[in-house]
């Protein structure tokens, strides 16, 4: 979004179902967040919620207005019902630079009666192949359930309703790279992806059940607004300061946010030993060696 000041920025940014005050946090209706960065006409606002729209003729995606370096991404979301195989939709935070850093939710559909699988991603420098499958512990095409990204110096850490399912670790003393000087905006899209997103590509998207559709309620996004016009360097010392910013303070940042609390790391332990269905970590036909931030 653009801020009110010019060159200013707001630290904090919630958009909820509910147009009123939450907190300290400033709400709004979705299209003051984000725009359509693609597929325009498969952008449909209905009151309050936002729907992305895929057919035979196209997909669609949203963008944010701002681009933030750390913090925390929120989204409400409800995806494709019935027999959505072939389809994928996509939560992430991007840069744009040509060796860009990204944090993927990628929602694969699958056969009616059959779960989805949700992938997270990461790239970093241009590189990914960081690919993790996991089943999710509800029907996420029944209700909306909230997916998040939390992005700081230390870690970047994926929660579905705020259970954490995967955690990059800063592991820079290995020689492993961490995104942390390219600020990046925040990202949805619908796409058919019949070559590989359901059962490595074999069963193929049914058009018979288009339009499919995937539904957000609500975005929230706490983090340091990057302000373009005040130049890099500036604005990395700024967003990358400890502490306080201009308008509060940079709580995905304080000692807490550093690591998952005791509960947290309970919350990790049970989803991946219940859910992981696939880690890049342990693939040697993909890697000949063992990645590094993998450990041993």
């Amino acid at each position: 979004m653009e801020s009110s000041n010019g060159g200013g920025w707001r630290m904090v940014m919630v958009l909820y179902v509910a147009v009123s005050m939450v907190g300290s946090g400033w709400c709004s209706k979705l299209d003051e967040l984000v725009q359509p960065s693609w597929a325009t006409d498969h952008v449909i606002y209905e009151g309050e919620l936002l729907k992305l729209k895929l057919d035979n003729s196209s997909g669609a995606g949203f963008v944010s207005k701002s681009k933030y370096l750390y913090g925390k991404v929120t989204a409400e979301l409800k995806l494709v019902e019935g027999d959505s195989a072939g389809t994928v939709t996509a939560f992430y935070m991007s840069s744009d630079w040509v060796n860009h850093n990204e944090f993927d939710f990628e929602f694969l559909g699958n056969r009616t009666g059959e779960p989805y699988l949700v992938q997270t991603n990461l790239y970093i420098n241009g590189v990914g192949d960081r690919e993790q499958r996991m089943d999710l512990w509800f029907d996420p095409t029944a209700d909306f359930h909230a997916y998040s990204i939390l992005w700081n110096p230390r870690q970047v850490v994926f929660l579905v309703d705020d259970t954490p399912i995967r955690v990059f670790s800063n592991h820079e003393n290995r020689g492993v790279a961490f995104p942390r000087d390219q600020p990046m905006g925040v990202y949805s899209s619908i796409w058919n992806a019949d070559d590989w997103a359901t059962e490595g590509g074999r069963v193929k998207t049914d058009w018979s059940h288009a339009p499919f559709v995937a539904t957000f309620r609500g975005l929230r996004i706490d983090g340091c607004e990057w302000a373009p016009e005040a130049g890099a360097p500036a604005e990395l010392q700024r967003c990358g300061g400890s502490g306080w910013g201009k308008e509060g303070r940079y709580w995905w940042k304080e000692k807490a946010m550093e690591g998952l609390s005791v509960h947290q790391s309970h919350q990790l332990i049970w989803a991946r030993a219940n859910h992981l269905v696939y880690d890049y970590c342990n693939d040697p036909g993909r890697f000949a060696t063992h990645p590094p931030e993998c450990g041993k």
